[in-house]
């Protein structure tokens, strides 16, 4: 775990080209989050450059929170790109249990693709585990069963690291497995946050090819942003700006002295 602090130092050294493939909702904010870790973002989804911008970037961050036939279709482009070229894809399953064009989405992906991450809430992880879970719209409800263990036996299956983001966030390689407390309520209270995880998490991966440590830091160092940023916000508008203002400011050794973690 001593990975923590380096990675962080990594990615404001070599600041990795992120390359997203994303929602309409949040764009802007990921791009803003990627900034402010210390990475750069690129957001570009036609089917012309896709494998061209694929080809120079350090992670691939696809995200179905506002799905179209083209956009998933570019979105098997790109990931296919990144296989060639061996970069880390980190998948954002959004409203996977909702509908069944998102559910069939995300469950072909995960079938399909060499996913190095993926990130989901209870509702969206659950779901892709075969698990009775709930989400309406894109919010979860919720999954039948232990939480850890569900999250454990999807990330051995798949042979990837799988988060499942809630008031303690797990993340696990199949392997190992870490409670993840640091973050504050207020980032359940605006949309975006998942999202903006998901870029944090990317940025990580692109410079540490340990995904589970790459996610235990991402998860860790936007936990940390979020509850920094509450202090002075006077509710959840606010705080979205102070938040990225925090990203910017969170250091290696924040990430290393303020973590608040659990092996299990």
């Amino acid at each position: 775990m001593t990975l923590f602090g380096s990675i962080f130092s990594d990615i404001r050294e070599k600041t990795p080209l992120v390359h997203h493939i994303t929602n309409y909702v949040t764009v802007n904010d990921c791009a803003n989050i990627t900034l402010s870790i210390g990475a750069s973002p690129v957001m570009a989804h036609a089917e012309e450059e896709v494998r061209e911008m694929v080809a120079i970037a350090s992670a691939l961050v696809l995200n179905i929170g506002t799905p179209d036939t083209l956009q998933v279709e570019r979105m098997f482009i790109a990931a296919n790109a990144a296989e060639k070229h061996g970069i880390p894809i980190i998948l954002d399953p959004v409203g996977a249990g909702a509908t069944t064009f998102r559910t069939k989405t995300a469950q072909k992906m995960i079938q399909k693709l060499s996913i190095s991450v993926l990130k989901g809430n209870t509702g969206e992880i659950g779901t892709l585990a075969g698990k009775q879970a709930h989400v309406r719209g894109v919010d979860s409800g919720g999954v039948t069963g232990d939480r850890a263990e569900i999250t454990c036996n999807l990330a051995e299956k798949l042979g990837c690291t799988v988060i499942m983001s809630g008031g303690t966030d797990i993340i696990s390689d199949g392997s190992r497995t870490i409670l993840c407390e640091n973050g504050h309520p207020y980032m359940g209270r605006i949309s975006g946050t998942g999202c903006m995880a998901a870029s944090v998490i990317g940025s990580c991966a692109a410079v540490c090819p340990d995904y589970f440590s790459a996610s235990v830091t991402g998860t860790i160092a936007f936990g940390i942003a979020g509850e920094r940023a509450a202090i002075n916000a006077a509710g959840p508008g606010s705080f979205k700006y102070h938040l990225i203002d925090c990203m910017a400011l969170v250091t290696p050794g924040d990430v290393k002295q303020y973590a608040r973690i659990l092996s299990v």
